[in-house]
């Protein structure tokens, strides 16, 4: 068949690498100058399949209050504030509750721990090459986080994550370039999980999937479906319309938008995270994988050369404005752990907001939606990479007709209609 996807962030390009293995011509078309520029372009890199969860859980509204009223609060809200914002608030509320939590956790989880089965097959394959590394620390301050993270250990091993619970001088064994000075009370250990630049893996993979025959098409702006030829792209800006046999929207936030005409309507909103990139001063002084501070939600992760830190979740607000006291939370989360860790002095640290597409209740859509020969790849949240190459599989199997590897239950668009 002939298959334009929409997106080439790393939804879009592992869903081309998979639809050209299966021999499809493919046709993919990005906004941006270039692969992986939004959500992909600086994510922490974590992949940890089991703490891969809906952000819509019980007691989460109490959580959300605390951190909108503390200073360095992971969750915050910016104004202005827009109707899809409120109504994605009211939706997220109601998927707080445990039956719902239960089953999306059960969703997400099985579909991450398929993804890094396909990222390692992909990697192994290929022979692919770029920063990443193995383990994953999760970092307790006191005796407050140890307590708190209790019931994410119960989850972990409902999962079947392999993890260990270990003390501060094992953490320090493991990481010893943490600070002496900060307080550890211990740390949760995850062997098995890893991190990986995310965007040097999209970049790589889109030249697998041009060496199949994918095509890609950067700065097209591509025009919301038209409800009388859905299977056909034009430009926002006006060009003739070329048709295809299928067209699969993995355009992120965006993608509501485009799919609005038809009729489809996908609950997505934007959720901004932010990251620091900055050159490593001394390796000795950085962290070996990455570790994530518990009471702050913050990720440190080794990128190579550099070091990454990541965090925030942020609803509102306008999209090219860094709020200075989520970038100042990173700068604090950094200098706690490894303070001598990367030059910041120089001005050379990247600062980046990028906007994580999520739907209210966690899981992502994949699958038909309604229309025929029009699919979706969507809502991935902070999950993106984490979940991207397991989605992409799925959805190039529904559209052979074939049965996917894992149970598709609750995946589809199906789970957002009213009544569902």
């Amino acid at each position: 068949m002939k298959i334009a996807i929409v997106g080439a962030g790393i939804i879009g390009v592992t869903t081309a690498w998979e639809l050209a293995c299966d021999g499809h011509e493919v046709h993919v078309f990005d906004r941006r100058s270039a692969a992986a520029e939004e959500s992909s372009f600086a994510n922490a890199g974590v992949v940890a399949p089991g703490y891969v969860t809906p952000w819509a859980a019980p007691g989460m509204r109490m959580k959300v209050l605390r951190s909108l009223l503390s200073s360095h609060g992971a969750i915050k809200l910016r104004w202005p504030l827009s109707g899809r914002d409120v109504g994605f608030m009211r939706a997220w509320q109601r998927a707080c509750r445990l039956e719902t939590y239960l089953a999306n956790r059960a969703r997400m989880q099985r579909l991450a721990f398929y993804s890094r089965q396909r990222l390692h097959g992909i990697v192994a394959a290929r022979e692919l090459v770029y920063e990443r590394s193995d383990g994953y620390l999760v970092l307790l301050r006191g005796k407050r986080e140890k307590k708190l993270v209790r019931p994410g250990l119960e989850v972990l091993r409902q999962a079947g994550a392999v993890f260990r619970e270990i003390d501060a001088d094992e953490a320090r064994r493991l990481e010893p370039a943490l600070s002496p000075d900060t307080d550890l009370a211990g740390a949760i250990h995850l062997p098995d999980d890893e991190v990986g630049n995310c965007r040097q893996f999209a970049m790589l993979l889109k030249r697998e999937a041009e060496a199949l025959g994918a095509q890609f098409f950067f700065d097209c702006d591509i025009a919301p479906l038209s409800r009388a030829a859905p299977r056909s792209l034009s430009l926002a800006a006006g060009s003739p319309a070329l048709a295809f046999d299928a067209v699969i929207v993995c355009a992120g936030v965006a993608g509501a938008a485009l799919l609005a005409p038809l009729g489809v309507r996908v609950p997505l909103a934007p959720v901004y995270g932010y990251s620091l990139s900055a050159s490593i001063r001394e390796p000795l002084n950085a962290p070996r994988s990455a570790v994530m501070d518990e009471r702050f939600k913050v990720a440190i992760s080794r990128m190579g050369l550099r070091v990454r830190v990541a965090g925030s979740a942020e609803l509102g607000g306008r999209p090219g404005e860094l709020h200075p006291g989520a970038v100042q939370t990173l700068y604090k989360v950094l200098h706690d752990w490894f303070p001598a860790a990367a030059q910041i002095e120089s001005g050379g640290v990247q600062q980046w907001k990028g906007a994580r597409p999520m739907l209210p209740d966690g899981p992502p859509v994949i699958g038909p939606s309604g229309v025929p020969g029009v699919w979706l790849n969507l809502g991935h949240g902070s999950s993106g990479w984490a979940l991207s190459c397991g989605s992409a599989r799925v959805l190039a199997d529904m559209v052979a007709g074939r049965e996917a590897e894992i149970d598709l239950e609750g995946l589809g668009l199906e789970r957002l209609l009213p009544g569902a």
